[in-house]
């Protein structure tokens, strides 16, 4: 039991780096490729390449499901992979990414809420310290960036979009638990991640999806194989491991080590500088993480003690 809580401490830990590099990939890549087209490469090509997996290693079993739970796995792409990406897209170009970021942060405390309304998941009073206390250094680690507080009517709607966007994290971690009662996390990305990109297609097309293609330099077709394979295939499938094995508050605390690892990033590749506030906030995170997924402490243990 330990052993599979370590591992999927690890493949979130993994996920959310995957992602906080993603989020410096995008922001290079969307230069060139519109919003809605950059999601239907990214998650196209990831669930195209977890279709190929399965078959490669002879798991096609892991590909059927049952008519009647194609309805739940729908919604579970339309919410990660058609709603996320376009409100995600959308509301960093009506606020600032710290501001974003900071919002986004915010998914912890919706899965709590959700999972306690589904009944599927009940806080301790450390890990209730530990989701405010990662939040906190979230905000720590970005205040003195600025957080882009300035009013206007396109503040309130960006705000609302990145609400919305955090409200989809957190409904999917919750929703995601029915499905894994039935199939493997590698059957729930691979279903959820295809059938979000095809939902999302039609839109891509009205943007201009096929006039893009021909036009892309050597940079952004790399950037984007990083995308779909590691932000895309392997980062969601280690992010849905990870699910069937910790509870989806324990998972979605996580999501804050996003935005650090960006910066983290951006310091390393861009050569900014990474200041004493921003490595409390980050120590605030990683020790919020902590508390949330130590493991209790049994009986027999307290006794062998």
């Amino acid at each position: 039991m330990i052993s599979e809580r370590l591992t999927a401490n690890a493949g979130a830990f993994v996920a959310a780096v995957l992602f906080g590099s993603s989020v410096v990939a995008v922001r290079v890549a969307v230069q060139e490729v519109p919003p809605l087209s950059l999601a239907v490469l990214r998650f196209g090509q990831g669930g195209l390449l977890l279709v190929f997996v399965l078959l490669l290693v002879g798991a096609r079993e892991q590909l059927r499901v049952k008519w009647h739970d194609l309805p739940l796995l729908i919604l579970l792409g339309a919410v990660l992979f058609t709603v996320f990406p376009v409100t995600f897209n959308a509301s960093l170009r009506l606020i600032e990414a710290s501001r974003g970021a900071l919002i986004l942060a915010t998914i912890p405390l919706w899965s709590a809420l959700l999972a306690r309304i589904a009944r599927s998941e009940r806080l301790a009073p450390r890990q209730l310290v530990g989701v405010f206390l990662s939040l906190g250094g979230v905000a720590l680690a970005l205040a003195e960036r600025g957080l882009g507080l300035q009013g206007g009517l396109g503040s309130l709607v960006g705000d609302g979009l990145m609400l919305v966007t955090a409200l989809c994290g957190a409904v999917y971690a919750v929703l995601a638990q029915r499905a894994f009662a039935r199939y493997s996390a590698l059957t729930v990305t691979t279903y959820a991640m295809v059938l979000g990109t095809l939902l999302l297609l039609p839109a891509a097309q009205v943007e201009g999806l096929v006039g893009v293609l021909p036009q892309l330099g050597l940079q952004t077709v790399v950037l984007l194989v990083f995308l779909g394979v590691f932000g895309g295939a392997l980062g969601f499938f280690l992010w849905t491991f990870a699910l069937t094995r910790l509870t989806p508050t324990q998972v979605a605390v996580y999501i804050n080590l996003n935005p650090l690892v960006a910066m983290v990033l951006a310091a390393a590749l861009l050569a900014e500088r990474l200041t004493i506030i921003f490595v409390a906030g980050f120590g605030a995170v990683v020790l919020g993480v902590l508390l949330v997924n130590w493991p209790k402490r049994t009986r027999g243990s307290a006794r062998r003690s």
